[in-house]
């Protein structure tokens, strides 16, 4: 494994055990407000990111197909069974270890969706979409690990807070970390070459869009079904090489 995507496990890990550790001792006020300021933390990053490109025009294309390509996968429900699935296994749920996991139908299953699977969800978002995502793991897979390793400390302390609110599922999102981050380190090599300066900008731009829908989910403004929008990160720097 990596070291940049190693360590960042090992840090959300112990900031999943020291919040819910913690949690029951932190103010409800104070663990408002603190979901509020990484509401706005990641707020101020995605408008920054946002206009990281050029091509806003292909970015936009791309954020609008992935959203359709998104729904039509059902990736946000896909991602709430198995924090549902995960919850049931793993912590016993609250009907014991054999029950059988209804169909989510709501539109938006998160509103009443267990704080486990919530927490699972959004941190995994929050932990695997961004800029020093995928910029970080390129990197440590061509042997730099220097920006995973800052992002490692901000997501530890983003673990804490997260922990503190919605419980151990926030831990299982060093799954999400693992995949995602792994995943991008062992392509980076391969890459190599490919990704040019506007891709990899039109790349960052729409995780800023992303971001910003995390943002709005954690402010309680909007329930963005933000990973059906995930599609778009695949498909802005595809854009920009065709028709950039």
């Amino acid at each position: 494994m990596y070291l940049g995507t190693a360590v960042n496990i090992v840090t959300v890990l112990i900031g999943t055990v020291i919040g819910v550790t913690i949690g029951s001792r932190i103010p409800d006020r104070l663990r408002d407000t603190i979901t509020a300021a990484l509401g706005l933390l990641t707020g101020a990053l995605a408008i920054r990111e946002v206009g990281a490109s050029e091509g806003f025009v292909l970015v936009l294309a791309a954020v609008l197909l992935g959203a359709v390509i998104g729904e039509l996968l059902r990736i946000e429900q896909g991602l709430e069974h198995a924090g549902r699935w995960l919850q049931v296994r793993l912590a016993g749920g609250e009907h014991g270890l054999d029950v059988e996991l209804p169909e989510a139908t709501e539109p938006n299953p998160l509103s009443t969706g267990s704080r486990f699977a919530e927490g699972f969800v959004i941190a995994s978002l929050v932990f695997t979409i961004g800029p020093l995502t995928i910029l970080g793991s390129i990197n440590d897979g061509l042997g730099d690990p220097e920006l995973l390793l800052v992002k490692a400390g901000l997501d530890g302390f983003a673990a804490i807070a997260f922990a503190s609110v919605y419980g151990w599922g926030v831990g299982l999102a060093a799954v999400s970390v693992l995949v995602i981050q792994g995943t991008i380190a062992l392509l980076a090599s391969s890459l190599d070459g490919v990704l040019t300066d506007p891709m990899v900008d039109a790349l960052a731009s729409a995780g800023g869009v992303l971001l910003l829908g995390i943002s709005l989910r954690l402010l309680d403004l909007k329930q963005v079904r933000v990973a059906n929008l995930l599609p778009a990160l695949v498909l802005a720097p595809v854009l920009v090489w065709m028709f950039g």
